[in-house]
């Protein structure tokens, strides 16, 4: 899947994740959709791009619930 698709859909997530009063449960609240919701390549893909540049565009609530839950999206 192209990566600046993603990119665009994970800060849908992170835009409405980020209403929640509690950020940690904001953080928790996007990993676990991406790991409901998307398959194991466009995790990957995503995970690879957070802190490069081709991660650019990748909003700061998106980053910090990647990389704080990095290891439960990670496939298997």
């Amino acid at each position: 899947m192209d990566l600046h698709n993603l990119i665009v859909m994970a800060n849908r997530i992170g835009d409405f994740f980020a209403a929640q009063p509690d950020r940690d449960e904001a953080l928790a609240g996007i990993a676990e959709h991406l790991r409901k919701f998307w398959v194991p390549q466009m995790r990957s893909e995503i995970l690879a791009a957070v802190g490069t540049e081709a991660g650019a565009g990748i909003s700061e609530i998106v980053a910090a619930a990647l990389v704080a839950h990095r290891a439960s999206l990670q496939p298997a």
